[in-house]
């Protein structure tokens, strides 16, 4: 097994995070690695018989498409459809940092590949003082950046990514995703985004492709980062 692993978050949330995530861990399948998703963190949870469940991580464990136990891969689910901290005092409990990352080594164990999908953006709370940004740097993992591009993205890319830096994170690169239907300078922000922000553009989601329509649409190159052959991803829009 290669036991390499992949932070994926974004510039804030609902912008695509669990689209690019399951896009690249099935194309990752195709390409005959074993693959493995988590979502450590997450709150909007909803009650079913078998316990709370959230629907980004029910797709990430359904593209994976082993027998992995949801709690593997979502050890954390909250069911107030709040920031995770405040929803963590809700329901009493405390992110427990040596939990999650016991559980990222099982999973990636048994995979060349691990993707970990943060919820939120990159400074998103998660109690005690620490926040998503530690639990990149807990699980000692590179950065994948998804941008939901729309009025205001430059910004909130520019300040992800140099936060991101600031940390000590690699940043492998940046996917756009192209949130804004109605956006006629959705290029004109891209081709912003490509000069300023320090790590290359490895993809573009087109306006609401479906997760199916994502899946089908994945390619991949090898590129060299840091003096290593990294596997990534590029999202074509065909």
């Amino acid at each position: 097994m290669l036991n390499r692993g992949i932070f994926v978050t974004g510039t804030d949330t609902e912008i695509g995070k669990t689209v690019v995530t399951c896009g690249v861990l099935h194309r990752l399948q195709g390409e005959g690695f074993a693959v493995a998703g988590m979502k450590p963190i997450a709150s909007g949870c909803r009650r079913t018989e078998a316990g709370l469940r959230n629907e980004d991580a029910e797709a990430i464990r359904e593209v994976v498409g082993r027998a992995i136990p949801y709690e593997q891969v979502n050890p954390y689910a909250l069911e107030p459809a709040i920031a995770p901290h405040l929803a963590a005092v809700e329901a009493g409990v405390v992110f427990d940092f040596p939990r999650l990352q016991a559980g990222y080594q099982r999973l990636a164990a048994e995979a060349d590949y691990t993707l970990v999908e943060g919820a939120g953006g990159w400074r998103v709370p998660l109690g005690q003082a620490r926040e998503m940004s530690d639990l990149a740097a807990a699980l000692q993992l590179p950065v994948l950046l998804v941008v939901g591009v729309r009025l205001g993205c430059i910004n909130h890319a520019a300040l992800t990514a140099e936060a991101i830096l600031a940390d000590g994170r690699p940043l492998l690169g940046w996917v756009a995703n192209l949130v804004a239907a109605d956006d006629p300078y959705l290029d004109a922000q891209v081709d912003t985004l490509r000069q300023r922000l320090p790590a290359p553009l490895l993809g573009i989601v087109p306006h609401q492709l479906s997760l199916l329509s994502t899946l089908r649409r994945v390619r991949l190159t090898w590129v060299n980062f840091a003096s290593r052959g990294l596997l990534l991803l590029i999202v074509n829009n065909l």
